[in-house]
């Protein structure tokens, strides 16, 4: 009979350690380029898990979260697909000090839906053909993998010859979400999003050589306007780790070796 009284105690001590535990739990908002959806969705999950502390993902294109975050955003981090916008914030005095980091470098690809008669393996003249009369990148006004697509039409010498057959996604993932739906007939989109588990065997895709548009290094920084700067931390040397940096590759990502700053 008197180990009712103890259990009850051990019970209410684990109550009051697990309530303790959450009420120290903290939620950080991260403003991410959309290439990293399907890989930051399953880094926020282990992170979670790992650690107690959840991440609010925002997606979307780099240029518009610099925008944005000039005009006061409540964004905690922000992970931009280049290293330009972080630049810009850290001028305006909007970046917490010491806190850039080169996480990725990333890369595009021809891309066409499962079952249409595109040979993406022809390379990406084949864009110039009549059966190809819309071909989806992201917005080169603010996204960066735009301009990467650009660079590499231009590259070819047929940037002006199909131009007109453009179709301008709001960021990478709308892009891709063109072709996916038939409403292009090809893409030039990032690799992370065509080879990340809900997509593979939604379409092919033929990788654009890195020689032929500059290089997407992408940045991350810390926001001064952040009350959670020790998660945003946390969340970093998380993304630093070997097994999370191996993740990484595996959704495309080419990460740099410990220590590399981008240009």
């Amino acid at each position: 009979m008197m180990a009712f009284p103890r259990i009850s105690r051990l019970c209410a001590f684990a109550l009051v350690v697990f309530f303790l535990t959450s009420a120290a739990a903290e939620e950080i908002t991260v403003a991410a380029a959309a290439d990293l959806q399907f890989a930051f969705k399953d880094i926020a999950a282990r992170f979670e898990k790992d650690t107690g502390n959840s991440i609010k993902l925002v997606f979307g294109s780099s240029g518009n979260f610099t925008n944005q975050i000039k005009n006061g955003a409540p964004f905690d981090m922000f992970f931009s697909a280049d290293i330009g916008y972080p630049r810009q914030l850290e001028t305006d005095g909007l970046v917490e000090p010491g806190t850039l980091y080169h996480y990725a470098n990333g890369n595009i690809v021809l891309w066409a839906r499962k079952g249409s008669n595109v040979a993406v393996d022809h390379g990406l003249k084949l864009v110039l053909e009549r059966a190809i009369s819309k071909i989806a990148i992201a917005n080169p006004q603010h996204a960066p993998y735009g301009r990467a697509a650009v660079a590499a039409l231009r590259h070819e010498g047929i940037y002006e010859q199909v131009q007109r057959k453009l179709v301008l996604g709001e960021n990478i993932s709308q892009a891709a979400q063109f072709v996916e739906t038939g409403n292009a007939d090809v893409g030039i989109v990032a690799l992370s999003l065509v080879l990340a588990p809900a997509m593979q065997g939604k379409g092919k895709y033929w990788l654009i050589p890195e020689s032929w548009y500059p290089a997407i290094e992408q940045v991350c920084v810390t926001l001064k306007s952040s009350h959670h700067k020790e998660v945003a931390q946390q969340f970093l040397a998380y993304l630093k780790k070997p097994e999370i940096a191996r993740l990484m590759q595996v959704y495309g990502f080419v990460v740099p070796k410990a220590g590399t700053v981008a240009n």
